[in-house]
């Protein structure tokens, strides 16, 4: 399983529909709006690269998204 964050600049005034898309995935176990640099965090757990890089590329073509960047966990504890 991978675990990732996807950090999500929206356009002005679109972070609550960009929210309210992307906790339909059904890969987004976490969404929530923050202040900062990014208007929207989701974090993720797929089973593969190639699932993770379909769901980014899906969030990234979403209305009102204008970019978005991915953090991929690199080890897990225990």
């Amino acid at each position: 399983m991978i675990l990732a964050c996807v950090l999500i600049r929206s356009e002005k005034g679109k972070f609550k529909e960009v929210v309210e898309r992307i906790r339909q995935f059904k890969e987004a176990k976490n969404v929530f709006p923050v202040l900062g640099r990014f208007d929207v965090v989701a974090d993720l757990e797929v089973p593969d690269f190639q699932t993770l890089g379909n769901v980014t590329l899906k969030m990234g073509r979403l209305g009102g998204v204008v970019f978005t960047e991915t953090l991929i966990e690199l080890q897990r504890k225990g």
